[in-house]
């Protein structure tokens, strides 16, 4: 009898769970939960202590969801959580102007009545996001949640990979999921390297009341130091986006209350009445940064750890969250497939879905805030045309609405709807 030739034989050690991911903003405990409805098991490992946050007030921070995150979020369980509790965008206005003019006339209306699916989409508070998912991941027996944990090392094999906690513990896994944001420990630590550059623009964030309502109606003014985002949230509150040239920002940031509000009024202008805070004040340095690749071996990036953008368009958590249904898709048919989902050829599926994807759409949005965050007269003509031939095109309209609700291109199963 031939003696069998030599091979080496690989042994899958017992592991903690099949996916570990790293963060538990809103896309890991999304990705959870959708992996977790495939059958999977899961463990999120977030850096912040879970309950504080899903029990915190009301501080201002809050979220455009696209009509087709909606769709996702009603898959996974989450959206009965939130129904009751988010804004329908009915419209949106876009205008050109300067502070001092506040809401000029618009030169650029989409109206969801344009569509057939219903609102373009939904702004839900951070608060109550967080709290919908952290209920739906409890109630999940596949899911494991490691609150104010952090990861400090990681390694990976043919098999699997191992994390190491600041606690000392260990975890392994088949495939590990960075979904730990624009700086991600996780890329670094797979020596993902990252391309971008900042736009010396800081966001600041806050809410403010107002004395009319709103009726559903989002405003994006266009000013020469940057955007101002208007977003109307439940009630007559709206949720302010408002990015300025860093070193003004960084003096508007440090003004009292008062007199933020008398630097806040010019640019929004009185359409809504009178106006006061309502939340807390942030801000954010705006940058464009994307992974120089979204999966490594045993690894895959997701959300703003594969791509942060400009919040111009209020694209960021949606892009996460097609991030999250392409690459459960991925892992869960292949998983039923008999496939190693940890592999690199399964993992290539989804960088190959989203990439271009995510690519394309950060460098429109990059393009569109270079366009109007300045005062060159020959610049505001072209735009002002363009937006303009835009607005009395209602097929070129509705194409452009479809896509602010997520509706156009090649869509997961998750974000048609569709249970994986």
């Amino acid at each position: 009898m031939d003696k069998a030739p030599d091979c080496p034989i690989i042994t899958r050690m017992k592991q903690d769970a099949d996916i570990l991911i790293v963060g538990g903003g809103l896309n890991g405990p999304a990705l959870a939960l959708a992996l977790a409805g495939g059958g999977l098991r899961v463990t999120v490992v977030d850096a912040r202590p879970a309950p504080a946050r899903a029990e915190a007030g009301f501080d201002g921070r809050a979220y455009s969801l696209a009509h087709a995150s909606k769709r996702l979020l009603s898959v996974i369980g989450v959206w009965p959580h939130i129904a009751d509790l988010v804004q329908p965008i009915l419209e949106i206005k876009a205008s050109d102007g300067h502070a001092g003019t506040g809401a000029a006339p618009f030169f650029l209306h989409f109206d969801h009545a344009e569509i057939e699916e219903g609102p373009m989409g939904f702004m839900v508070e951070d608060r109550h996001l967080y709290a919908a998912f952290l209920a739906a991941m409890q109630a999940a027996p596949n899911i494991t949640l490691l609150s104010g944990e952090t990861v400090t090392a990681q390694s990976t094999d043919q098999t699997g990979v191992t994390v190491t906690l600041a606690s000392g513990r260990q975890l392994s896994a088949r495939l590990l999921v960075g979904c730990d944001g624009r700086a991600s420990g996780t890329a670094q630590r797979a020596g993902i390297s990252r391309s971008g550059w900042a736009y010396g623009q800081t966001a600041l964030v806050t809410a403010v009341e107002h004395d009319r309502p709103h009726n559903g109606i989002a405003h994006q003014f266009f000013m020469p130091q940057g955007p101002l985002a208007i977003l109307p949230l439940p009630g007559n509150r709206s949720s302010i986006v408002w990015s300025e040239e860093t070193t003004r920002a960084t003096q508007i940031q440090a003004l009292n209350d008062s007199d933020y509000l008398n630097a806040l009024r010019p640019r929004f202008g009185d359409f809504l009445g009178n106006i006061k805070l309502a939340g807390t004040r942030f801000t954010y340095p705006l940058n464009l940064t994307l992974a120089n690749s979204f999966i490594a071996p045993r690894l895959a990036l997701v959300g703003d750890a594969a791509h942060g953008v400009h919040p111009i368009a209020g694209q960021g958590l949606n892009l996460g969250l097609r991030d999250v249904g392409a690459l459960a898709q991925v892992l869960i048919e292949a998983q039923r497939r008999g496939e190693d989902f940890g592999a690199v050829d399964v993992l290539e599926r989804y960088q190959q879905w989203r990439r271009f994807d995510t690519t394309a759409l950060a460098l429109g949005m990059d393009s569109v805030n270079r366009l109007f965050s300045n005062d060159n007269p020959l610049l505001r003509m072209a735009r002002d045309l363009g937006m303009g031939a835009v607005n009395a095109m209602p097929a070129l309209r509705r194409r452009f609405i479809r896509t602010a609700a997520g509706l156009d291109g090649d869509l997961p199963r998750l974000l048609q709807g569709q249970q994986i």
